[in-house]
């Protein structure tokens, strides 16, 4: 008699993420209503309400559930690429982490490249942040925390606001950062066979329109080349089966340089934004609970 192998839920992601990957080198229309069809299979819980709304003039979706703290808010910024992806279709995520947090949740619909090329998902969401701080919320009772591309936008941003003198919030979280758009990191290469999600060419692509024509060294576009003095306390999230592993490390590594408060996790196996798939992961589910303990200790 053979014996039953049980699949762990981590290869079953890994299979289904391999047999329906995203193209984005075609139609860029088509790419992005396929990946918010995906985004839209993603259960949500019952008790988590969402709102269409505007904060400092920027599209957003506004998240609540009982027992919500009105006066604490997680700032939330979706992944895509900077091309695709939209707060509507992160919603899941950027709710169960502003429950974990025990804040209302704010996810930012920045505008999208190539329409709108960088700076302007910087500029969407530091206006969204000081629209926050002109409504009566307290710096301090503010915490960033944004996935993928908006793992790196998430401290772009607080670089922005600390040029600019704005009161910064009291910490944030990067999920998978992708931090550097010049994609010449060493685990392109060493985590390519590992990762059924990412691939450089496609990076170098969306990198491409976002930037369109600028500089991929610009410190808001890779904040790996960004001054981080000064930023608040930073939680790193990212999976040893990522090409982005080394912009994860290299984003730690440039903020503990600067003497920021810096803490990087590595999870083993896991892969791109594993969060996301905490419906069939436990260990998705445990490392929004960790991020939102940490973002809940750091907030006054």
């Amino acid at each position: 008699m053979s014996e039953t192998v049980e699949i762990e839920p981590i290869d079953q992601l890994v299979a289904m993420l391999r047999s329906g990957g995203l193209d984005f080198s075609g139609s860029l229309e088509q790419a992005r209503a396929d990946f918010e069809a995906m985004l839209a299979t993603f259960p949500v819980a019952p008790e988590w309400a969402f709102a269409e709304g505007q904060v400092g003039g920027v599209p957003a979706v506004l998240i609540d559930y009982p027992g919500a703290d009105a006066a604490r808010v997680l700032l939330y910024m979706h992944g895509g690429a900077f091309i695709s992806g939209s707060a509507q279709g992160y919603r899941s995520l950027a709710a169960g982490l502003a429950q974990a947090v025990g804040a209302r949740g704010v996810s930012v619909n920045y505008r999208l490249a190539p329409e709108h090329p960088f700076p302007a998902a910087v500029e969407d969401v530091v206006a969204a942040y000081r629209a926050l701080l002109a409504d009566g919320v307290a710096a301090d009772h503010i915490v960033l925390a944004g996935d993928s591309a908006g793992g790196g936008l998430v401290v772009s941003v607080l670089v922005a606001l600390r040029d600019a003198e704005v009161a910064l919030p009291a910490a944030a979280f990067a999920i998978s950062p992708w931090a550097d758009l010049r994609c010449t990191a060493d685990s392109y290469a060493s985590k390519a066979a590992e990762d059924p999600s990412l691939t450089r060419e496609a990076l170098v692509h969306s990198a491409g329109l976002y930037l369109g024509g600028g500089d991929a060294g610009h410190p808001l576009a890779s904040p790996v080349l960004a001054d981080l003095r000064g930023l608040p306390p930073l939680l790193i999230h990212v999976g040893s089966a990522e090409v982005l592993m080394d912009d994860a490390v290299a984003l730690a590594r440039a903020a503990g340089q600067a003497g920021v408060d810096v803490r990087l996790e590595i999870w083993p196996r896991m892969v791109h934004v594993w969060h996301v798939f905490g419906f069939m992961l436990e260990q998705g589910r445990r490392a929004v609970a960790d991020a939102g303990a940490f973002l809940r200790s750091r907030m006054g």
